[in-house]
C-alpha cells in the first residue's frame, strides 16, 4: 500500500460512513462514472459548497475502484451491486488518491507540491520495483514510462483540488505553477484511465482556459448531471427521519424542524437539497442545531461583504427578513480574495453555500444560516442603521413582554428616524419590514411566522415559543391609518388565538400567556402607537 497510490484510506473512510445508522446510499453515482473510463470524457470536475458530501463521494470512488483493498463485501450490500458492470470494475484499478486539503499543513506551495511528488514517486518505485526511473525526473515521466512498458493505467481522484487557491500564502506564480503541474500530470496522458476532481469553485475561475480545458465541469446551479449525488433529497431525509423515529434514541427532532434548519438549496433541475452533514448530526445528537457553520463564526460571512457594505446592506436586511433579492450570479466570477460588486459578493456566497440561488434571486437558505446572518447584524457596527435597529431588538422584546408600550413606541420612532430606505411607510409592507427587524433577537427564543393562517383570517405575526414553553406567546397585528386598539380587536374578532393554541397543541402545551400586540402608524402625525393586552 502506498501513500497516494493504492492507499486503503478511502476504503476505511467510506466503511465508517456505511456503518453510520444515518448512511445514505449514493453508490448509483459509480454507475454514471464507469462509462467515462478510458474515453475522452474521462475528465470530471464536480464542484459543490462545503459540507455537501464531496469528500464522501471521493472516498466512495476510491474504495470501489482501488485494487489495494477488497471492498466487495461492503459494496455487495449497496445499490451499485445491482448495476451491469459492477463485478467488472470493482477493485480492478491502480488509484492515485490525493486530498489537497492537506495544503494547510505546509507553509509554501513549493514545499507542499514537492512532498506530493516525492511520496508519489516512492509509491511508484515500490509498486514497480523492476521499472527504471530516471533520477530527478518529474512524476508524470515515471507514469508515462510505466504505461509504455506495462500498459498499466491509473485512476486519479483529487479531492478539494482548489484548496491551494484559498491559502493566503499562495502567490500568483504558485497558482500558475500548480495549474501547470496538473496539466502535465493529467492532460493528454495515455496512462490516465479516469481523472475525478472535486472542489468548491469551478476550474474556469482559476484557469486561463487551456491548462485544464479537458475537464467537464458539473456545478450545482448549472448542470443536471450528478444532481442527486450530493446533498440529501426530500425523499432521503424522509427515510432518515423514519429511521430516527424507529431508533427510539430521541424525540426532540421533528421532520418540519429538519426542513426549516437544513433545507433551502436547489439543484439545476429544481430539486430541493438538504445539507447532509447537518441532517446527520441533528439526528445523531437528537438536537436541531448549527452544525454546518460550527467550524466558523459569523465573521466568516462578514468576510465576503466587508469590501462593499454600502451596496449590500439593504439586500442583506431584506434577506434576513425572509425575502429573496435579485442578483446576477456567475459561479466562475466568485473568488475569496477580491469581492467588489454586489453580484460578485453574492456569487461567492452562493458558491460557498451561504446563500441559495433560484429564479434569478438569492436568499438565506435555512434557519441554520439565518442565525449567523442575524448574529452579524447585531454585532457589526459597520452595517450602520441595520446594526443600530438590530441592537434595539433585545429591548423591543423585553418591552413587549412587560407591556412597556412607551419603550416600544420609542424604538419604532427611532427606526423611522434612521436613514433606512425601507422606511417610507407608503404601505403596510414597509412597516412589516421594520417590525421584523426590531424583533430580530426574538428569533432566538421564538418561531416567528408571518401571514400565518389563524382563526378566520391571516395574522400579521405570530410568535411561537421555540424551546421554553413557559414563555409568553405573541400575536401581533399591524395597522396604518388606524389604532392599536383596532388591531387588537381584529385579533379577537378573527380568533387568531385559536391557531396559536392549535400550533402549540401539535408539539407541546405552553404554560405562558398569550399576548395580543397592536402596532399602528399615523401617516399624518408620523406617530407610532402600541398596545399590549393579555388574551
Amino acid at each position: 500500500m502506498g501513500f497516494y497510490l493504492n492507499n486503503c484510506e478511502p476504503f476505511s473512510m467510506y466503511q465508517e460512513m456505511v456503518k453510520n445508522p444515518y448512511f445514505v446510499d449514493k453508490t448509483a453515482m459509480i454507475h454514471e462514472i464507469i462509462p467515462r473510463i478510458g474515453i475522452t470524457e474521462k475528465y470530471i470536475c464536480i464542484t459543490r459548497p462545503r459540507r455537501f458530501g464531496k469528500s464522501v463521494a471521493a472516498s466512495m470512488l476510491g474504495a470501489f475502484f482501488s485494487k489495494a483493498c477488497d471492498s466487495k463485501e461492503m459494496f455487495n450490500r449497496l445499490e451499485i451491486s445491482h448495476f451491469q458492470g459492477y463485478q467488472e470494475h470493482i477493485n480492478r484499478y491502480n488509484v492515485i488518491y490525493i486530498d489537497f486539503s492537506a495544503a494547510d499543513s505546509f507553509d509554501t506551495y513549493s514545499q507542499y507540491i514537492s512532498e506530493i511528488q516525492i511520496a508519489l514517486k516512492g509509491d511508484l518505485k515500490r509498486e514497480y520495483p523492476n521499472q527504471h526511473f530516471r533520477v530527478h525526473a518529474p512524476v508524470f515521466e515515471d507514469l508515462k514510462w510505466i504505461n509504455l512498458e506495462t500498459g498499466d493505467k491509473f485512476i486519479f481522484i483529487l479531492d478539494e483540488w482548489d484548496m491551494i487557491f484559498h491559502k493566503d500564502s499562495i502567490r500568483q506564480q504558485d497558482k500558475a505553477e500548480y495549474l501547470n503541474f496538473l496539466r502535465l500530470l493529467l492532460k493528454g496522458r495515455a496512462y490516465v484511465a479516469l481523472a475525478y476532481m472535486t472542489g468548491i469553485l469551478p476550474i474556469a475561475k482559476y484557469s486561463s482556459g487551456s491548462e485544464l480545458n479537458m475537464f467537464l465541469e458539473y456545478t450545482m446551479a448549472s448542470e443536471k448531471a450528478f444532481d442527486d449525488c450530493f446533498g440529501f433529497t426530500e425523499r432521503e431525509v424522509d427515510v432518515l427521519f423514519e429511521q430516527y423515529k424507529r431508533s427510539g434514541r430521541g424525540d426532540r427532532v421533528t421532520r418540519q424542524g429538519l426542513k426549516e434548519w437544513y433545507d433551502g438549496y436547489h439543484t439545476c433541475s429544481g430539486e430541493r437539497m438538504y445539507n447532509p452533514r447537518s441532517v446527520v448530526a441533528a439526528l445523531t445528537n437528537d438536537n436541531l442545531g448549527n452544525y454546518w457553520t460550527s467550524s466558523g463564526p459569523y465573521d466568516e460571512i462578514y468576510f465576503y461583504i466587508k469590501n462593499n457594505i454600502d451596496d449590500v446592506r439593504e439586500s442583506l436586511m431584506r434577506m434576513v427578513l425572509g425575502e429573496a433579492v435579485p442578483a446576477r450570479i456567475k459561479e466562475y466570477a466568485a473568488t475569496s480574495m477580491r469581492l467588489v460588486t454586489k453580484d460578485e459578493i453574492f456569487s461567492a456566497m452562493v458558491v460557498y453555500g451561504f446563500l441559495s440561488y433560484e429564479n434569478g434571486k438569492v436568499s438565506i437558505p435555512n434557519r441554520e444560516l439565518m442565525g449567523k446572518f442575524e448574529e452579524m447584524l447585531r454585532k457589526e457596527e459597520t452595517l450602520g442603521y441595520v446594526y443600530r435597529l438590530a441592537k434595539e431588538s433585545d429591548r423591543m422584546l423585553e418591552a413587549t413582554l412587560t407591556g412597556n408600550v412607551g419603550v416600544m413606541e420609542e424604538i419604532l420612532a427611532y427606526a423611522h428616524d434612521t436613514e433606512a430606505p425601507l422606511l417610507v411607510y407608503n404601505h403596510e409592507t414597509e412597516l412589516t419590514a421594520v417590525v421584523n427587524l426590531v424583533y430580530l433577537s426574538a428569533r432566538d427564543q421564538y418561531d416567528i411566522q408571518r401571514e400565518d393562517k389563524a382563526g378566520i383570517g391571516y395574522v400579521d405575526f405570530i410568535f411561537y415559543p421555540r424551546y421554553d414553553r413557559s414563555l409568553d406567546g405573541i400575536i401581533l397585528e399591524l395597522k396604518i391609518g388606524s389604532t392599536p386598539e383596532a388591531a387588537i380587536q381584529q385579533i379577537k374578532d378573527k380568533q387568531y388565538a385559536l391557531r396559536f393554541k392549535g400550533k402549540l397543541g401539535e408539539e407541546a402545551h405552553s404554560s405562558g400567556r398569550i399576548l395580543a400586540v397592536g402596532i399602528s402608524y399615523d401617516k399624518q402625525t408620523k406617530d407610532h402607537r402600541c398596545k399590549v393586552e393579555v388574551l
